[in-house]
């Protein structure tokens, strides 16, 4: 995984990196996808390709369960995680977080347009801080439409804890490990609606299994999901997160990011 451990000036050893370990969800289209022929496609693994040349490192992806991989990351089975994981305070305490290369709202969708009303006005756009006081207002239109609702969710996302803590006590959650499992109750019948990122349903739209799924009420977004999502490092290896920040930085500023979200996703997902 890590080539052999070279000294420093000041006798303290450090890792000379030149092959990484990385691990994505394979699951979590357009993000990442696992390819009929195994191979790890989509968005994140498109950028990933181009910042591991910008710094001269040779990546290799793997494939693992979302609730998994902070896990396995401390456990040092791979050295990054890449999966649409967004940087939150709770998150930042056990790992440490590159640059963000990405920051998107989220939505409910539900199955024919049996959904809700636009509680966000012309925008349809509910802008969240976080904070429940300050929230709370906002967030009520939306408690008073998901009343005796079931809602699906993917567990251990940042989603999950927005789910449960200001609809949970109107409305019934059910939790998932996968999003595809939860997409297959939504069209047949056993949840009322679902709740993740936009444009993760831009992603599924053309796959005839979830043909009827549609975004549904405003998108939301802000503070509330923090500054966007981020690859996960050890807080150990300050090194290699110095590389992919100065990569990351790059990739913003001279255009890659943008075309491979527009590639993706139809929109421009940069921070």
């Amino acid at each position: 995984m890590l080539s052999a451990l070279a000294l420093t000036g000041n006798g303290v050893q450090a890792k000379e990196w030149k092959t990484v370990k990385v691990a994505l969800e394979g699951s979590y289209a357009p993000w990442n996808l696992t390819l009929p022929n195994g191979k790890i496609s989509g968005f994140e693994p498109e950028l990933l390709d181009n910042l591991c040349k910008r710094v001269n490192l040779q990546c290799e992806t793997v494939a693992q369960d979302f609730d998994g991989l902070i896990t396995g990351l401390q456990a040092g089975k791979f050295d990054v995680v890449m999966d649409a994981l967004a940087i939150t305070p709770d998150r930042e305490k056990v790992i440490a977080f590159s640059k963000p290369y990405a920051a998107t709202p989220a939505a409910f969708a539900v199955v024919d347009g049996h959904g809700l009303t636009n509680t966000a006005g012309k925008t349809g756009f509910l802008k969240l801080t976080g904070d429940p006081e300050t929230d709370g207002p906002t967030i009520a239109p939306l408690r008073d439409q998901l009343k005796g609702k079931t809602i699906g969710i993917q567990s251990g996302t940042v989603y999950t804890k927005f789910i449960t803590d200001n609809f949970k006590n109107v409305a019934s959650v059910r939790f998932y490990k996968t999003s595809a499992e939860r997409d297959l109750d939504l069209v047949n019948g056993r949840i009322d609606m679902a709740f993740d990122d936009i444009t993760y349903y831009a992603g599924i739209a053309d796959n005839k299994d979830t043909a009827r799924i549609r975004v549904t009420g405003p998108a939301i977004g802000g503070a509330i999901w923090g500054p966007g999502e981020g690859l996960g490092f050890r807080k150990q290896d300050t090194d290699l997160k110095a590389k992919f920040d100065t990569a990351i930085a790059e990739a913003l500023a001279d255009g890659t990011v943008k075309r491979l979200s527009e590639k993706w996703f139809k929109t421009d997902v940069q921070p």
